[in-house]
Formats: C-alpha cells, sequence, structure tokens
C-alpha cells in the first residue's frame, strides 16, 4: 500500500467536506490517504442523516459559524480548536471497515503519545453505546456526547470523535481531535430546551488535549505526530505527494 500525506491547513466547511469526497471517489488501486486540516471560519457539520433545521441559522449567520453536511454519519460537531484527519483507504478481505475504524484509532493514539508523554493515559472505549436508546435523549444532537466502540477516551471522557462511510469499494474515516474547548459553544447554536442543561452534559463526557496538558496545543507538532503514528501502525512511509492548501 503505497501511503500519501497532505495537510491543507485551514479552509471553510465546504472545501473540507468537498476535498474528502474528492479524494475517496478518485484514490487509485493500492493507494491510501491520511489528510490533516483545519476550519475557517469555524464550521458546525451535520451528520449526513441530520436536518439543518437543527441548527439556528439565525443564530450561526451572526457570530459568523459556517454550517455543512458530512458525508459521513454521527451528529453535530462545531469544528473549531482540533486538529481534523481523514484517511482514505480500499476495503479488503484482510481490513475490513469495522477492523479499520479500530487500527485508525491506534494510529491516532500512537501519534498522541509520541506527541506528549502525558497522552500515554488515553485508552480505546472497549463498549458500543445502545444508539437506539442514546437517540430518544435530546444530546444525541451531538456527536461528542457519548463514545463509540474503538473511539480514544482519556480518564473515561471522549477525546476523538469519527465517523466511516464506505464509497463503493473505499473507506472514507473522518474525525476530530479536540485541542480546546470551544467545541463547548455548540449548544448556542442548536435549537434545543435547556442549552446550560445540555452544555454540562457534554462538559462531563468530553475532554480536550489543552485541558488534559495545560498548555496550548502546538498545531504543527500535533500534525507531525499524528503523521509520525500512522506510519508507525500501517508499518509505512508516508508521500507528501499534494501541496498545502490554504
Amino acid at each position: 500500500m503505497r501511503w500519501q500525506f497532505v495537510n491543507t491547513g485551514f479552509n471553510n466547511g465546504k472545501f473540507n467536506m468537498d476535498y474528502d469526497v474528492d479524494l475517496a471517489r478518485n484514490i487509485k488501486l493500492g493507494e491510501a490517504v491520511l489528510r490533516l486540516y483545519r476550519w475557517q471560519p469555524y464550521c458546525i457539520s451535520l451528520g449526513t442523516n441530520q436536518n439543518f433545521e437543527s441548527v439556528s441559522l439565525s443564530k450561526v449567520v451572526k457570530d459568523n459559524i459556517d454550517v455543512v453536511k458530512r458525508p459521513t454519519g454521527g451528529r453535530a460537531i462545531l469544528h473549531s480548536e482540533e486538529l481534523t484527519y481523514s484517511v482514505i483507504l480500499p476495503v479488503s478481505e484482510n481490513l475490513s471497515a469495522r477492523k479499520l475504524y479500530h487500527k485508525i484509532n491506534l494510529a491516532l493514539l500512537e501519534g498522541l503519545k509520541i506527541y506528549n508523554s502525558k497522552l500515554n493515559k488515553i485508552e480505546l472505549e472497549n463498549n458500543q453505546p445502545n444508539f437506539n436508546t442514546f437517540y430518544k435523549k435530546e444530546k444525541s444532537t451531538i456527536c461528542f456526547a457519548v463514545p463509540a466502540k474503538s473511539e480514544l477516551k482519556y480518564s473515561g471522557k471522549k477525546l476523538v470523535g469519527s465517523a466511516q462511510r464506505k464509497l463503493k469499494n473505499t473507506i472514507l474515516q473522518h474525525g476530530s481531535i479536540l485541542c480546546g474547548t470551544y467545541h463547548l459553544n455548540i449548544v448556542n447554536y442548536l435549537n434545543v430546551r435547556n442549552p446550560e442543561k445540555l452544555r454540562a452534559e457534554i462538559e462531563n463526557t468530553t475532554i480536550d488535549l489543552g485541558s488534559i496538558l495545560n498548555e496550548n496545543i502546538n498545531y504543527d507538532y500535533l500534525t507531525e505526530s499524528i503523521a509520525r503514528g500512522f506510519e508507525i501502525k500501517f508499518e509505512t512511509s508516508l508521500n507528501t505527494k499534494f501541496e498545502i492548501v490554504q
């Protein structure tokens, strides 16, 4: 497998989602791609099955918050103080979609441990929540309300949220590595009954790198560390084929 690495820097929501889909649709046989990127302006992305009516469009316009649909499942995320990743890989007999999900999270974990040894305490979630029951709750509107199986958590709190979709014989998986607390402000832009209560619930179920390490995150070094984690876990060398797009 020939791995390629692309860092597209800051871009808006439509660009970021279109870029991921374009990579998935045009990936060549025997190739895989790791992409790392950020968001400008901040952006709320909705899962492919969510409606725009769940967001207060007047509030997001007022605060210059972008809104976009993801091509993958999951629930709403406010992309802000985070490093976002996407991985495009072909499905094979030896590496199913479920196994890929697990291995990608192991690569993310490896990269985070490289970034700072204090992150050695990060764990993979072993249990899968009952989503049929969970989706009946108001907090199910938000992606980071509960960790899914194999997602990364620290002290029981969700640190990385991911979503996956199969496009023909290709897997697109992308997700958010939380680096600060601004994502909690998503409750201000959702049409929910009690935003303050919901924010408190999300604070109890999520954590970010800045809060764990008590420092500002060096995004350049974090990007390098995540790339190195993928090289180690997928036993490859990343080829930086694409130019940085800004």
